[in-house]
């Protein structure tokens, strides 16, 4: 279709996870009649049966909705769809970049939560026009007033220009077009003289290749031109240019202000850098597009398959989920208990989460993983300072003069009567109260600056527990600070596993150590003597549980008789119970390793 740039339109939906941002989607994609009502289904932006089951955007998509407007000219709506988890939010600010505008969706049950406000300030940061729009009016439990007043008082947006839709159902949905074309302006194109274009997005295609998301700012672009990636000077020939209407629509061109994709015959998707500018070598634009970072891992752990004869399989799982996941980092790594395995880095938890249920899932790949860690940096006494993520790698005490760890800062939004349980679930955390605020009359905000490793074990579940749901949680990384940090090691049966090594605060670590020792004590199985499970820092054993041995009555056959007789063969039983466990080994079972990462 030919198109004017003025008829062009680039929008985002951002909420927080679980407002009905993909079911809203659904329905402008079912009003813009792209696709067939046979093949119409549920949540279609979301690919991956793990986003189906668990209702969560992890990889954003893009599609071109044509739209003729009441004034009868043909508009092209680009909704570029964005992931909710603060762990993606890089990737959530590379897709605001290439916006004019953005609905911001409010639950009209729940109000204003931590994420919309987080998103609201990276909308606000791109100068992106914002329309709001109540969500879910058709529950029962929906308070239309109470959410406006909230969008007033604590996004500071006009509630009178705010939308009353329900997703689900549809009611209003076709006021949210005719909002689009009227309030988010046309994308400007200063100069076409030059090619520039954003990378906000990619994925692999196994017979294509590697599928570059772009929007353009200057320029247009076709089926053979050459192009230059700016962050790696790499240069290629394009192959198609197109729009994504659910599937793929191959164009003979795409102009200044739209959003689509190209083909160039990029074989690996890490040489694609999200937030990474396109040009041309015969078009050159001086400058790239601002924003641009390498995507930075927060958690560490390491994987290891359960039967060592799987560990080609890894190998090859981990290859092929790299290609569609370029912000997976991972190296090799050994164990002595667990043998050969990969340490990876990432995004954050559930960022964790989903790889390794991919890979078990899509790889058919049964894993072991090692306690999450996060980066410490280390200064030795000789001055050099060295990060470091695995607990295998902590030096002697003695060699170290300080250890700085990362903190976040976190926002956590929540009803006020909650607000005793919070600050005692942050304290307990390591916590540190910054400020907080009322937003409405019984609302309020509370910062926290938090210790990343706290939050990585179990904060997000216990702040959910304590103000039962209602607590909504928000974080950015804010730093290294000094901490006092200890190698806390497992010895079972006299060897310490290194596999079950954790770097841990002073003050946390006795408590971990026994929680972790009584846990072990009900995986192992028994043997014919006795297994001592201990907790230890260096040399000094913190915590001891132990595994009673199976032990036959050697006495039964003693039918009355002198004592003697009976302390004789105990003692030759006891013999034996030693030399056997001078040569024994003790098997750790793969939920023993998995125990020791729950809580209760």
């Amino acid at each position: 279709m030919k198109l004017n740039i003025k008829n062009i339109r680039n929008f985002s939906i951002i909420a927080h996870i679980d407002h009905g941002k993909s079911t809203l989607s659904d329905r402008l994609i079912q009003l813009s009649g792209i696709i067939s009502e046979r093949d119409m289904k549920d949540q279609i932006l979301d690919s991956m049966d793990i986003e189906r089951e668990r209702g969560i955007t992890i990889k954003s998509q893009t599609v071109s909705l044509p739209y003729k407007g009441e004034d009868g000219k043909l508009y092209l709506l680009n909704l570029i769809d964005t992931p909710g988890h603060v762990d993606f939010s890089y990737e959530v600010s590379r897709a605001l970049a290439s916006c004019e505008g953005a609905l911001i969706l409010v639950d009209a049950s729940q109000g204003v939560e931590a994420q919309t406000l987080a998103n609201l300030y990276l909308a606000m940061e791109h100068e992106l026009e914002i329309i709001p729009v109540i969500n879910k009016i058709d529950l029962p439990s929906a308070q239309i007033d109470w959410a406006k007043d909230q969008i007033e008082e604590d996004l500071g947006l006009d509630s009178d220009e705010a939308l009353a839709v329900s997703a689900k159902t549809g009611i209003g949905v076709d006021k949210i077009f005719e909002a689009i074309i009227r309030k988010i302006p046309p994308p400007v194109c200063k100069d076409n003289s030059v090619f520039k274009g954003l990378i906000f997005d990619s994925h692999y295609d196994a017979f294509r290749g590697t599928i570059v998301h772009f929007r353009i700012f200057n320029g247009s672009i076709k089926k053979g031109d050459k192009i230059l990636l700016m962050s790696n000077n790499a240069k290629y020939k394009v192959e198609e240019v197109g729009l994504f209407q659910i599937v793929r629509q191959p164009q003979n061109e795409l102009i200044a202000g739209q959003v689509g994709y190209f083909i160039a015959g990029i074989k690996n998707i890490s040489d694609v850098k999200i937030g990474d500018t396109v040009t041309m070598p015969d078009k050159l634009c001086e400058k790239s597009l601002g924003g641009f970072r390498e995507p930075t891992p927060v958690v560490f752990s390491s994987m290891y398959p359960v039967a060592s004869d799987d560990y080609e399989e890894l190998t090859a799982a981990l290859e092929k989920l790299k290609l569609n996941d370029a912000s997976l980092i991972y190296e090799k790594d050994s164990s002595t208990a667990l043998g050969f395995g990969y340490r990876c880095g990432f995004l954050g938890l559930l960022h964790l989460e989903v790889v390794q249920e991919r890979l078990e899932r899509e790889y058919d790949v049964s894993l072991i993983l090692t306690s999450p860690s996060v980066m410490y940096e280390i200064t030795y006494t000789d001055g050099t300072i060295k990060i470091i993520d695995n607990p295998v790698q902590y030096p002697d005490p003695g060699e170290i003069t300080r250890v700085r760890e990362p903190f976040i800062k976190a926002s956590i939004i929540v009803p006020d009567k909650y607000m005793g349980n919070v600050m005692q679930v942050c304290h307990e955390f390591r916590g540190v109260s910054e400020n907080y605020q009322y937003l409405t009359s019984n609302r309020m905000e509370m910062k926290f600056i938090l210790p990343l490793a706290e939050v990585v074990y179990e904060f997000y579940d216990r702040l959910k527990s304590v103000t039962q749901g209602y607590g909504s949680f928000d974080y950015e990384i804010a730093g290294y600070q000094e901490t006092d940090l200890v190698k806390l090691d497992f010895i079972i049966n006299g060897e310490r596993v290194d596999a079950l090594s954790q770097l841990i605060h002073r003050d946390k670590a006795e408590a971990r150590a026994r929680t972790a020792c009584k846990k072990l004590r009900e995986e192992i199985p028994r043997q014919q003597f006795k297994i001592p499970i201990q907790g230890a820092i260096g040399g000094k054993i913190i915590s001891r549980e132990t595994i009673s041995a199976f032990r036959k009555d050697v006495t039964a056959k003693c039918y009355g008789g002198d004592i003697s007789r009976k302390r004789k063969l105990l003692e030759k039983q006891k013999k034996g119970k030693k030399r056997m466990k001078m040569v024994g080994s003790v098997e750790i079972p793969q939920s023993a390793f998995l125990s020791v990462l729950k809580t209760d």
